[in-house]
């Protein structure tokens, strides 16, 4: 069974930054595509980032160059550093696994993390 557990949220003030992390059990975080998604009330869930097998990187148009998606096959687990951090970052931040892609947009997950907090703010 997979299980992907996230850490790493928080309150940050505006321009800072935080570092998530999500850990994965039961299977191998790079023999497939790994990301995180976030969601605020009343919204759909929506794509941040993503990294495939071959290291190749995906974002969103919304956090490109201030996210970075990350990997460390030995420790089994995936980051995401987010730096420049605004107001409208704030979510519930999942990790996801087993993302399907179809010309480089998320077209269907397969495993969801329980979420982790972020809160941008003054």
């Amino acid at each position: 069974q997979v299980q992907l557990v996230e850490s790493g949220g928080g309150s940050v003030q505006p321009g800072g930054s935080l570092t998530l992390s999500c850990a994965v059990s039961g299977r191998s975080a790079w023999s497939t595509v790994m990301g995180w998604f976030r969601q605020t009330p009343g919204k759909a869930r929506e794509f941040v980032a993503a990294i495939a097998p071959d290291k190749r990187t995906y974002y969103a148009e919304s956090v490109k160059g201030r996210f970075t998606i990350s990997r460390d096959s030995a420790l089994n687990t995936i980051y995401v550093q987010m730096n420049s951090l605004k107001p409208e970052d704030t979510a519930d931040y999942y990790c996801a696994g087993g993302i399907r892609l179809v010309l480089g947009r998320p077209n269907g997950v397969t495993d969801w993390g329980q979420g982790t907090q972020v809160t941008v703010s003054s």
